[in-house]
This record gives C-alpha cells, sequence and structure tokens, in this order.
C-alpha cells in the first residue's frame, strides 16, 4: 500500500503539529504521523505543560503558538466552572503552577490543537494518520522518495513518498532511517570549543535523562495505596552514579540544586513549609482548586515531572529494540516506584511517612494507568546541519554581555535556561544562564540530503545547546518554519540549501515568515 503528498511530517508532537500547520498554510497537501493516539507530544501525550519564558504572554512567540495558548484557556473559559475572577482572568493559568504560566489538562491542549487541524483535515487537505512508526525509508542519491510505517495497532506496512520529508520524531528517527548525517549524545570540547562540553572523545550514548510521568491527584481522608512494586527495593536503595556525586538516594525529598549542585530538601505541599516555593506539589499543578466553587474540583491533581523520575540508567538511541524496551519499561518502574515511596514511606514534616491519600488519575492522560502515553525525550539525534548552534551563540558565560549571537537568516526566536538533566554518561545538572535567541535557518537544512528538514529537537545544536532549544514554544517554532520552508521551496523550486545559501532567498523566506506571525528577533525592550 502506498500513498503520497507534498509534505510528510513523520512526528505528530509539538514541532509535527506546528509543521503540519504550516505547511497547509502554503497551500500544500499534508501527511502528519504520529505513534500514539494524541497529537501533541510534550504537550498532550508525555504530559508536561509547556516551560516557556519570562515574556510569553507579550511577545517570543509564533503567532500560531499564541493561538493555541489562546485556545487553551478558551476551552477552560467555556467548558469548565470557573469561579468569575479566574473566567475573568486574561492570563488564566489552570493549574495555577509555579514552572508554567499556562498549566493544565493534557486532554485540553489535544482539543486546542485538533481545533486548529481541524479546518484543513476537513478539507481534505491534511490526514492525520495515528498509530504510525516509521520503520525505513527510501532514497535516490541525495532525495528521500519514502518512508515507510507500520500500524502500530494491526501490524499493517504502508510506504508514503512525498516531496519534502519533515523529521518531527522524539528521537531524530527519520535521520537514522533516511541515512542522513547525524549526532548523539555529547561533543567533545575538541569539537565544539563550548565552555561545557565534555572533555576527551566524544560521548554518543552520553544522552539527558528521560522521564515518564504520572498524574497524580491528593485525597485528604483517602486510603489508596497500591500494591508495592516487585522492584521497589531496588529503586528506594538507588543513589544515581553521577559526577558530581547526588545527593542522597533517589527516591527522597533531598536531591542536588541543579545549578549551585548543593543539596537542597523540598516538601510535597506548599504548605508544609514557611517556604511554599518548596512544595513540589504546586510544580506542575494540573488542577488547581482555587479556581472553582467548594466541591466543583474536590481534589487537584499534579504532573509528576520531578527529579527522583529522571532515569539514566541506558541511552535509548540507536540501541536494539529489545533494550530499549527494556530501558523504558525501568523508566516507567522507577516513577511507579517513587509513586509507592510518596505513598507509603515519604517522611512527612509532622513527624509521620507517607501520604496513603495519594493516587493515579488515568483519565487524565488518557491511559489505563494514570502514566503518560509516552515516556518524556529530553534529547535526540541530530541532524549535521548547514549550520550548528553551540553554547558559544547562546551561552551568557560564554557570550559575556554581548548578547546571544544575531543570525541573519532567522526563522524565529525563542529563550530558556541551558537545562541539561542528569545524563546517562554520569553528569549531574549542567543548568546554566543563556540569553534570548533566534532560531538560524541553517539549523533545519542537512547539509546533504535535499528534501529532508528537521521539524523539532533534532535540528542543528549541540548536546550543550540543545539544553534551551528542546522547550516547546522553540520546538514549535521549529516545526512551524520547517513547515513553511517546505511549502516555500515547493512554490519556487528551490532546495533549502540553495534558499540557506541566498540571501535574496532567505529575506524571502523571512518576508513569508513575518506574514505568517513568526517572530524573527527579540525586541529591543527585552534585556540581553
Amino acid at each position: 500500500m502506498e500513498s503520497q503528498t507534498d509534505i510528510l511530517v513523520v512526528g505528530g508532537g509539538t514541532g509535527g503539529v506546528a509543521a503540519a500547520l504550516g505547511g497547509v498554510a502554503t497551500g500544500r497537501r499534508v501527511i502528519l504521523t504520529e505513534e500514539t493516539d494524541w497529537v501533541g507530544g510534550q504537550l498532550t501525550s508525555q504530559a508536561v505543560p509547556p516551560d516557556e519564558h519570562r515574556w510569553i504572554e507579550s511577545f517570543g512567540c509564533t503567532a500560531r503558538y499564541r493561538r493555541f495558548r489562546n485556545l487553551v484557556r478558551a476551552y477552560y473559559r467555556e467548558h469548565y466552572p470557573l469561579l468569575p475572577a479566574a473566567r475573568a482572568n486574561p492570563h488564566l493559568n489552570p493549574g495555577q503552577a509555579t514552572v508554567s504560566r499556562l498549566c493544565g489538562e493534557p486532554r485540553v491542549a489535544v482539543a486546542a490543537l485538533e481545533q486548529m487541524l481541524a479546518p484543513a483535515v476537513a478539507s481534505g487537505q491534511l490526514q492525520v494518520r495515528h498509530w504510525r512508526r516509521p520503520v525505513a525509508a527510501s532514497a535516490d542519491g541525495d532525495r528521500l522518495e519514502s518512508v515507510t510505517f507500520r500500524h502500530l495497532r494491526t501490524g499493517d506496512e504502508e510506504a508514503v513518498r512525498a516531496a519534502y520529508i519533515l523529521d518531527a520524531t522524539e528521537l531524530g528517527d527519520l535521520l537514522a532511517l533516511g541515512g542522513a548525517e547525524y549526532v548523539s549524545g555529547a561533543e567533545s570540547q575538541d569539537d565544539t570549543d563550548e565552555p561545557h562540553a565534555v572533555s576527551g572523545p566524544p560521548q554518543p550514548d552520553n544522552v539527558q535523562a528521560l522521564t515518564w510521568c504520572f498524574a497524580m491527584a491528593w485525597d485528604p481522608e483517602g486510603h489508596r495505596v497500591i500494591d508495592r512494586p516487585a522492584a521497589y527495593e531496588r529503586w528506594r536503595d538507588y543513589v544515581p552514579p553521577l559526577r558530581p556525586a547526588w545527593s542522597g538516594r533517589m527516591l527522597s525529598w533531598t536531591y542536588t540544586h541543579p545549578i549551585t549542585l548543593e543539596p537542597m530538601e523540598r516538601v510535597l505541599f506548599p504548605w508544609e513549609d514557611e517556604d511554599p516555593h518548596r512544595g513540589l506539589w504546586t510544580y506542575r499543578r494540573l488542577i488547581c482548586r482555587d479556581h472553582y466553587a467548594e466541591g466543583q474540583m474536590p481534589h487537584e491533581v499534579t504532573l509528576v515531572n520531578w527529579p527522583q523520575t529522571d532515569y539514566v540508567e541506558g541511552n535509548i538511541i540507536d540501541r536494539p529494540d529489545n533494550e530499549v524496551e527494556a530501558h523504558l519499561d525501568r523508566a516507567r518502574e522507577q516513577a511507579l516506584c517513587f509513586f509507592y515511596w510518596m505513598q507509603t514511606e515519604a517522611p512527612r514534616p509532622d513527624g509521620g511517612t507517607g501520604y496513603p491519600g495519594l493516587y493515579l488519575r488515568p483519565d487524565i492522560t488518557g491511559t489505563d494507568d494514570g502514566f503518560a502515553k509516552y515516556p518524556y525525550i529530553r534529547e535526540a539525534r541530530r541532524l549535521q546541519s548547514a549550520f550548528v548552534v553551540t553554547e558559544n551563540h547562546v551561552g551568557r558565560e560564554a557570550r559575556g554581555q554581548d548578547g546571544a549571537a544575531p543570525f541573519g537568516d532567522s526563522v524565529g526566536v525563542g529563550s530558556y535556561r541551558i537545562d541539561l538533566h542528569p545524563s546517562t554518561g554520569g553528569d549531574n545538572y549542567i543548568d546554566i544562564s543563556s540569553l534570548p535567541f533566534q532560531i538560524p535557518l541553517g539549523s533545519l537544512v542537512p547539509v546533504r540530503v535535499e528534501n529532508l528538514l528537521a521539524a523539532g529537537k533534532s535540528l542543528g545544536v549541540t548536546h550543550i545547546s540543545n539544553g534551551c532549544y528542546r522547550l516547546h514554544p522553540v520546538e514549535w517554532n521549529v516545526g512551524e518554519a520547517a513547515g513553511l520552508l517546505a511549502g516555500f521551496c515547493l512554490a519556487g523550486g528551490h532546495t533549502p540549501l540553495e534558499v540557506y545559501g541566498s540571501a535574496t532567498l532567505t529575506e524571502a523566506f523571512q518576508r513569508l515568515l513575518l506574514d505568517q506571525g513568526v517572530e524573527l528577533e527579540w525586541p529591543a525592550i527585552c534585556p540581553a
């Protein structure tokens, strides 16, 4: 069985959805594939509310990403029994979380994304194909011809031919399948000259931890303790082998401060300490009772994506399928053991142990067990692109007071700390200050393959700079720019490398981006 389209977007995550929207905006036919039954990736199937910069309510994202945020808030206002003050708040934060200005339920994000995709689906311009995993790709010289997908429910296979193929997979799978040049893991400081790169040879198996997130509610009067997991003792006593050393056991309220690397103590709930910011509960809270009348939302819900669930036992890039499955099973096992530890053994400030009223919320994640449909992936294969962004372009320490490097071929903007979680190579946190940055066109374009584009975390960055280019609004911007670039190239008969190599074509493409609501530079009011 075979299909054909103008633009094939492989991976229906945050960048993939944006790429599809960009592609259809140029009038092209698009097929978008996704491994689960939810599009959205980080935002939905991985259950992680958006990590965003401090100016997000005013500037620093694409118009379509801003529309997505507005649709999420509109969904709550239209369908939830909010109190008047919450309903009237233009900056409504459904979970009233501390880490995100728009922390809400994954299924609401799915509804917003599907609403954005609906017109193109209804017209037949866009096809969204769920449960599809890419398993092979065919090429003719420097062009990709097609990608073969396996339906994860039926086992059927189908090839899709396309003029342009965009990689929006969580691990950069298409780079490997299509034979594109790529790197993974940690580059050597000898190669990148980055202050925080590893010394000695490259370490391709040294990647950031993945996390299997879960949604957790709190019933103050309940007793909902699950059966003791079989591997509980192993994970209860586990100390991750990191440098500098991890502060105590993994299943503990004590862990390493990401910036200072000193031990830090947390509590579960904000009311358990004089400093409410020490409470993990509000970090990514999804449902906040304060927005509702008494009894409307009896139990709050939070999303657990905390240091205790970071899995550093092995890399899943370019490893055999059985090894990948084993690591994913253990990552889920670690998270489940942490949940059981919180229910039974976690020390409380009142001198007691355990919170037996904690319980999982499968309805929140759209699964049978309350765990996300897909692991939260922080680091993918990375394209060997026409231009590679390094720490030296965006790191505050590397650049001093000069601001981030300006890119004349900018296709968007982003801002976030260079935030690397503990790694499979034994590195503890690398969490350093960065500067508001631009996304260069060259980082989306392969050095060789003519019709392949990065549309997510597989763009041309390094292990270090990935730490600030991997977050939700940046991934969205990368995907949207890739979709628009594919349409631009089809309209003009150009290749992406030709656009990158021509100032005239780059400027013409940038005009298209501006017309589509993509911000190309930071306003002067944004401090360096």
